[in-house]
């Protein structure tokens, strides 16, 4: 059966989403089971920064020399990987998974609200309506001021806008830029911090159960790496881009078999406010960008 470019690119952000969501449950389980985050991070970033090193050589995707401004951009944007690994994470391990995924996914919303306010990029009505709603529903999950609001909420909450300024880098960055080569140095990054970090930590014994969802975590990152890749050279990103949302159902069937949680009431609520304006504030900015094609 042949696929069409749209429905391969749809197929591969849908893999890629559930690669990262079951890597991401296979840090949580770790870190149920006492690992520390930065033990964590060290084995996985040794794996993943090796395969995406020797992944960009390969095609001809490693750069190391770039032009002034682009090597600021990826110096901003590799401390803001660090800083959302951090947060993400050690949200992940302390909170529902399928809440900090329902959280991460206001970035479309995040992203918007930057390109507005620091690069004066042009927002209509609508999408601020968009913005507004998601902010609601960015609200009903955390709750401020309830027995449910604590510091790993303030910490997901970190999370969501370190992965904005990453992608508002990534966006003012050159298109001379490999897209692996970025890839690359934020995975080098993070792998150094975590490195540093572990110093004077002790780290746990390595048992089965463990070396299993290591290697587990490992295989789905370096899948979801992979997969984005791809999916960056297939299909219309209009088309594609939503697909992205099928992240939040892997975690809430994950939270829900693995470890036995499932949302609230309000927290459903605000996660379906938050995709619904994403995707409406998607679908603007693709009209808004046909707009603009001579």
């Amino acid at each position: 059966m042949q696929f069409s470019d749209n429905t391969r690119g749809a197929m591969l952000m849908m893999a890629s989403m559930a690669s990262f969501t079951f890597g991401d449950t296979a840090v949580k389980a770790l870190g149920a089971l006492g690992m520390p985050l930065s033990q964590i991070l060290v084995i996985r970033g040794s794996v993943a920064t090796l395969f995406i090193v020797v992944l960009a050589a390969s095609i001809g995707q490693l750069r190391l020399r770039l032009p002034r401004k682009d090597l600021g951009l990826v110096v901003l944007r590799s401390a803001a990987e660090v800083a959302s690994a951090y947060f993400f994470l050690t949200a992940l391990i302390h909170m529902p998974i399928a809440n900090v995924a329902a959280l991460l996914q206001m970035l479309p919303l995040t992203v918007t609200l930057g390109g507005a306010l620091f690069f004066a990029e042009a927002v209509g009505w609508r999408r601020w309506i968009a913005i507004a709603v998601g902010f609601c529903g960015m609200l009903l999950i955390v709750r401020p001021g309830t027995d449910g609001f604590d510091a790993w909420s303030v910490y997901a909450l970190i999370a969501v806008a370190g992965v904005t300024v990453r992608d508002l880098a990534t966006r003012r960055m050159s298109a001379q830029v490999p897209s692996l080569t970025v890839t690359a140095w934020a995975s080098v990054c993070v792998l150094i911090f975590a490195a540093i970090w572990s110093v004077g930590q002790d780290w746990i014994a390595v048992d089965t159960q463990a070396t299993w969802l290591l290697a587990a975590t490992s295989l789905f990152i370096v899948g979801g790496y992979t997969f984005s890749v791809m999916v960056m050279r297939v299909g219309d990103v209009s088309f594609v881009a939503p697909f992205r949302y099928t992240g939040l159902v892997w975690a809430l069937i994950l939270g829900w078999f693995v470890f036995g949680d499932w949302p609230s009431s309000l927290t459903l609520v605000g996660a379906t406010l938050i995709v619904g304006m994403g995707l409406f504030t998607l679908w603007r900015e693709a009209q808004v960008k046909r707009r603009k094609r001579p």
